[in-house]
């Protein structure tokens, strides 16, 4: 008889906690509908300009960006998705210098954190907020900032060679006569005889009074 009871009893309250839902669907099925319909909207959705979608590179309007290559948004990065990859190159002084070769960006794994944007001494890399990075295969979150082809360093004239090259022998000869001057102080000063140039020690007590 008991088993019987709490058949019924369990069975009423299935049936009223469907009625509940039913109900809460119903009233969900007759409210006025505030979907956005994207993406017939599309021209006209506003997205507020703080969000974060994406990291993407600083162009000026002659194709110029502000890298450096110095890897510190890479090593702010907490997961890894900054990677990149650099060159040295002579510069017109004939010393090298690295500069950017691909920077790589896995959108993926970003945090939207912003810490790489934070720490780029140059403002050389920002977050838009273009939400649109569906895509079917995750290698394509895989991006190439730097997508505009990297501009060669302008190529040393002579006279800028030269001009380097007389700077490196000047700086070569001061650092030989500064090491040849220590070292003849120090052979000096080991014979207890004043390197050239030295001020000499007077020998003798200037006369005093008492002397007299």
């Amino acid at each position: 008889m008991g088993s019987v009871k709490d058949y019924f009893s369990s069975l009423g309250s299935g049936i009223a906690s469907l009625l509940k839902g039913m109900q809460v669907t119903g009233k969900e099925f007759i409210t006025p509908k505030i979907t956005e319909c994207y993406p017939e909207n599309r021209e006209t959705h506003k997205i507020p300009e703080r969000f974060r979608a994406e990291l993407r590179f600083i162009y000026d309007k002659d194709g110029n960006h502000r890298c450096i290559a110095c890897g510190s948004c890479e090593r702010a990065c907490p997961n890894g998705t900054i990677h990149i990859d650099t060159k040295m190159v002579d510069t017109p002084a004939g010393t090298k210098k690295k500069k950017l070769d691909k920077y790589f960006y896995d959108l993926g794994s970003c945090t939207f954190c912003q810490m790489c944007v934070s720490v780029c001494p140059t403002t050389a890399i920002e977050f838009d907020n273009d939400f649109e990075q569906a895509v079917f295969t995750r290698s394509k979150l895989v991006k190439q900032l730097n997508y505009l082809p990297e501009k060669e360093e302008p190529a040393p004239t002579p006279e800028e060679l030269a001009k380097a090259a007389a700077e490196r022998e000047a700086k070569i000869a001061a650092a030989k006569a500064k090491a040849a001057a220590m070292k003849a102080a120090k052979e000096a000063a080991a014979a207890g005889t004043p390197a050239e140039g030295a001020p000499a020690q007077a020998a003798e007590k200037p006369e005093t009074q008492e002397n007299k």
